[in-house]
Parts: C-alpha cells; sequence; structure tokens
C-alpha cells in the first residue's frame, strides 16, 4: 500500500501509545482532505479570547471533535501546522501559548484562534484541550511533553525530538506511562519526493546486496563569516544535533534501516556569530562534519554535511548494490542502472506515487482510533536521537561509538 496512506514506519514495531487499538484491523484508512471546522466552547477563565474561527465546511458532532492547543506558533507552524488541523473536519485549533501573552494574541488574532494564553502552563490546565502540538525549539521538547501527558494530553512534537538522547528516552518512557495517549514527532518531509521510490526499488531487490551509500548534504553557498547566530549553532536550543544529520538519519531510517557503529569528524569554521543584539558569540556547534556508520549488513554509509561547501555540488545521493545503483542529485531526480548497463537511466517517479506530509491526519485519526501511528513514533526519534548523540561522542574522542547507546 502507497505511503500516501499508509506513511509505513521504518522499524516495523507498533506504537503503544494508541488509544482503542484493540479495534484496529488494518494500519491506516485513506480519508478524504475536506476542509471543516465548527464553532468553539466558551473561553475558560483566564485566557484572552481573540476571535471566532471561520466556517470551513459541514460540521461534525462536538463529541467528535478533537480540541488542539498550540504551544509555540513559530514559522512552521504558522505556514505548515495551522493550515494543515484547518483542514481536518474532526480537528478545532482552540488556544495558543507563544513566548508571551502579547505574541499568542498576535498568533490568535492571526488565525482565528479563540484562546491566547502566557505560558504554556496556563494552556496545559486547560481541561477543554484534548491534544497539543508542540512547535518550540527542541531544548523544551522534553519538559513539555512530560508535563503535557501529565495533564492527560495527547502530543505531537516538532522534530527534532529533544536536545539529548536521555531527554528522548525521557520522554518514551513517560509515552508508555500513558498507553492511552497518543504521541507522536513530525516528520521529516525533505525525502518525501523520493521515498516511496527507494524504498520500493530496494524492497524488490534492484540494487541486490546494499554495499555502500555515499549520502552528501552541502551547502552551494561560502561560509558566512560573521553571519546571524541562529538557533542551530546555539547548542543550548538544539543539543548535539549537527546541521541536518538527524534529518537525513531520519530519511535512510524509512530506506536502509538502523546503523549500529558510527565514527566522526568535526570542524566549526565560523567560530563566532552576531546574536539578536548583533554582538559576536561563540559557536561550538560544527559546520563541517564527516561521519562514517555501518548499517546492519555491514554496508559502509558516508555522510558528509556542510555549511563552508561554497560552490559545491549540493545535496546528492549514491546507494551502490551488488547488482545495482541508485543515484539522486540535488533536484530529487532518481537514477538507476543495474549489472550490464553503460549508464544510469532516469527512474519514473509521477507525482500520484510520492508520499507527502499527513502528519496532523494520522495524529488525529489515531486519537479517534482509526489508524496508528507510523510516522513519526517516539520509538524511531530515540533511533535518531542515539544516533545524532553518536555523531557527537565520536567526533570529541576520535573514537568509534557503537549504538545503541
Amino acid at each position: 500500500m502507497s505511503e500516501r496512506t499508509t506513511n509505513e514506519r521504518s522499524d516495523g514495531h507498533h506504537t503503544p501509545g494508541l488509544k482503542r487499538r484493540e479495534f484496529l484491523s488494518v494500519g491506516a484508512l485513506p480519508l478524504a482532505a475536506a476542509l471543516g471546522t465548527v464553532n468553539l466552547e466558551t473561553a475558560k477563565p483566564g485566557a484572552v479570547t481573540v476571535g471566532s474561527p471561520e466556517k470551513m465546511g459541514s460540521t461534525p458532532s462536538a463529541q467528535n471533535i478533537i480540541r488542539v492547543g498550540l504551544i509555540g506558533a513559530g514559522a512552521n507552524v504558522r505556514r505548515v501546522q495551522i493550515p494543515a488541523f484547518r483542514r481536518i473536519p474532526e480537528c478545532e485549533i482552540v488556544a495558543v501559548a507563544n513566548r508571551s501573552l502579547e505574541s499568542s494574541q498576535r498568533v490568535g488574532d492571526e488565525f482565528n484562534i479563540p484562546r491566547a494564553y502566557g505560558n504554556w502552563e496556563q494552556l496545559l490546565d486547560d481541561d477543554s484541550i484534548d491534544a497539543v502540538l508542540i512547535g518550540t525549539w527542541p531544548y523544551m521538547h522534553s519538559t513539555l511533553t512530560l508535563a503535557a501527558l501529565e495533564k492527560g494530553k495527547h502530543v505531537l512534537t516538532q522534530a527534532r525530538m529533544a536536545n539529548t538522547a536521555q531527554e528522548a528516552r525521557d520522554m518514551l518512557a513517560a509515552s508508555q506511562r500513558h498507553p492511552d495517549l497518543v504521541c507522536q514527532l513530525v516528520p521529516t518531509s525533505t525525502s518525501y519526493r523520493i521515498d516511496n521510490v527507494l524504498k520500493r526499488m530496494i524492497r524488490e531487490g534492484y540494487l541486490g546486496e546494499v554495499l555502500s551509500v555515499e549520502l552528501q548534504r552541502l551547502q552551494t553557498r561560502f561560509a558566512d563569516f560573521g553571519g546571524d547566530l541562529d538557533w542551530r549553532h546555539d547548542r543550548g536550543f538544539s543539543g548535539y544535533n549537527i546541521l541536518n544529520i538527524g534529518s537525513s538519519y531520519e530519511s535512510m531510517l524509512r530506506w536502509l534501516g538502523r546503523g549500529n557503529r558510527i565514527m566522526a569528524m568535526s570542524r566549526v569554521y565560523v567560530p563566532y556569530r552576531r546574536n539578536a543584539r548583533g554582538e559576536p558569540t561563540s559557536v561550538t556547534i560544527p559546520d563541517h562534519v564527516d561521519i562514517l556508520y555501518e548499517l546492519t549488513n555491514g554496508a559502509q554509509v558516508h555522510m558528509r554535511a556542510s555549511e563552508t561547501t561554497g560552490l559545491s555540488t549540493g545535496n546528492q545521493t549514491w546507494i551502490h548494490g551488488s547488482e545495482g545503483t541508485i543515484y539522486v542529485d540535488r533536484s530529487q531526480n532518481v537514477f538507476a542502472g543495474r549489472r550490464g548497463d553503460s549508464q544510469l537511466s532516469e527512474v519514473p517517479n509521477p507525482p500520484a506515487d510520492q508520499a507527502y506530509s499527513r502528519v496532523e491526519e494520522e495524529f488525529i485519526n489515531a486519537i479517534r482510533g482509526l489508524e496508528e501511528v507510523t510516522m513519526v513514533p517516539f520509538e524511531t526519534g530515540i533511533h535518531y536521537m542515539e544516533w545524532t548523540e553518536a555523531v557527537y561522542r565520536s567526533s570529541q574522542t576520535g573514537e568509534a561509538v557503537y549504538l545503541p547507546l
């Protein structure tokens, strides 16, 4: 079945946090992407009412509505998650808590969200909220997830999962203490276009035995010496992750499964960046990294990620097997060839066969007992969190690091 309806999970396990899962006989049900919402309840005392949502279609019965609160409303939440939730008839966004009451009110006004809170504790105290989207930077993900679960709320957390592998393990343990609550991570969307075709070709044996992989994730601009300090350069906000290696590994999990032994070298070429006040701030997160790791069959993977590779060839992927080779160029066009061929040929990859983002729909459906979480349960998040931490440890010690940690 296509990932357009199942979003097949990479590690094959079942998530422990699905309500009414005993009634499930299939992993997912295709649902129409109809627009819809309903009138909201009267605002809870202590909240600031900033508007009422527009009607966008037929109104489901009130008992079927999943009421969602937003904790953090940055650009991605506003651009992607809010519209996606709004397309689900059985879902309402009823509250928001951003960095301050004023910023919460601005988001509420912009998106007709009726209740604005000055902090996340007030939002979690709202008993009318069934589920929360955690849209903050990773440093708050563990704290907010644990608190939300204790308040009896389902949790959808932006990637990456947390700052450290231990925080991620704490989140998984908390979810297992609340098996009636759904817990899910927003998956990386950078490989949706190619996920299905690569999984199909590998599953059907096009490569034969996988022997080696070259994964290149390179910036084509020159290093930005003296540039602005992004949160991804700040270890306090981003933890052990380096550049986009965590999301790249998450895609690799979907195609080829988990790694075990990791060796890495990294470098900080831009040691100072300007903070929000324009002051130079030291940077300890590398802007260039080379990683070697092994897949479970012994195949070797070389991943190279950098912000210091001006005029490079950018992103590309090579997967070499005993009987075939697959190449993905910087525009995510797929080429392949088999033993006996003289050159690679482009592989058809029509849009109708490509995966697409439906995490919000899957999350709401899982709460309603209609499907299981497949992309991305907390168990998968643990895998990429431990892998990125292993990369950091190896780059610091010069030694191989074995998984699981």
